[in-house]
């Protein structure tokens, strides 16, 4: 179990800047943003590239998919997946003020058939047994006020999230921190899930990189990346196919 004491909640506020609004928690570090004339976009380059698990998926079975996220932020990706995708989609959020905050001033709607927001310990909710197998989609984005490194990070919490994934499922993780080490997180997350079967971005300006775990090891065929690619972009306007630049495996073949 990856029991741990429960923290000290800080307090959350936003900010505008121009038609951008910033979720912070008692900081200013950017926990999550939102465009305040598409509130359903998704803003931050790092946030768009936590949708790479697109690209090992076929596009007409992604409504029929099941995304978690573990952390709300601002809701983007809970927001996308619900709204843009139609995919049945739960989050895991620690904080209550979050969850409020971006019902709130995040434009995050309240839950329904497809849609739930869960208050509770992500290193909890991954190790439950009912769980296991049921996730296609987990987005992994789990950090505290400062910022300063991931909450959770060791093997065995990614074990759990590789049980929580279905045989074609796949996990990616935003591995950003002034006191984290992103090698260790890749080594970790790669002896977990094999190497074979592990990806990362280059890190955006802002130094987060986004790292993705296949459950089932794979071996696109040549041409199908790209065409992947070309697909998200025209049907949910996420720069794919610029990530194709950025994106390799973590032991080329």
């Amino acid at each position: 179990m990856n029991a741990r004491p429960t923290p000290l909640l800080p307090e959350v506020n936003f900010s505008d800047q121009g038609d951008v609004r910033y979720l912070h928690l008692g900081t200013e570090w950017v926990q999550g943003s939102m465009l305040l004339d598409r509130p359903f976009d998704i803003e931050l380059e790092y946030v768009q590239r936590m949708m790479a698990w697109l690209l090992f998926v076929e596009p007409d079975s992604v409504a029929q998919r099941h995304a978690m996220q573990l952390g709300l932020g601002a809701a983007a990706l809970t927001k996308f997946c619900w709204k843009k995708l139609k995919m049945r989609t739960t989050a895991v959020e620690l904080n209550p003020q979050v969850i409020a905050a971006c019902r709130l001033w995040f434009k995050l709607p309240g839950d329904d058939a497809r849609l739930t927001v869960i208050l509770g310990d992500a290193a909890h909710v991954v190790a439950e047994e009912a769980r296991q197998g049921t996730v296609d989609a987990l987005q992994v984005d789990l950090y505290d006020e400062e910022a300063a490194a991931p909450v959770l990070d060791s093997a065995d919490f990614y074990a759990d999230c590789r049980r929580l994934l279905t045989d074609d499922g796949c996990m990616t993780v935003n591995l950003f921190g002034r006191s984290s080490s992103f090698e260790r997180s890749l080594e970790t997350i790669a002896s977990v899930f094999g190497r074979d079967a592990t990806w990362a971005f280059r890190p955006t300006r802002e130094g987060n990189t986004i790292v993705l775990a296949l459950r089932t090891p794979v071996q696109p065929e040549r041409g199908l990346l790209p065409q992947r690619a070309e697909a998200i972009h025209s049907r949910w306007g996420l720069p794919a196919r610029k990530w194709l630049k950025v994106f390799k495996p973590v032991d080329p073949a």
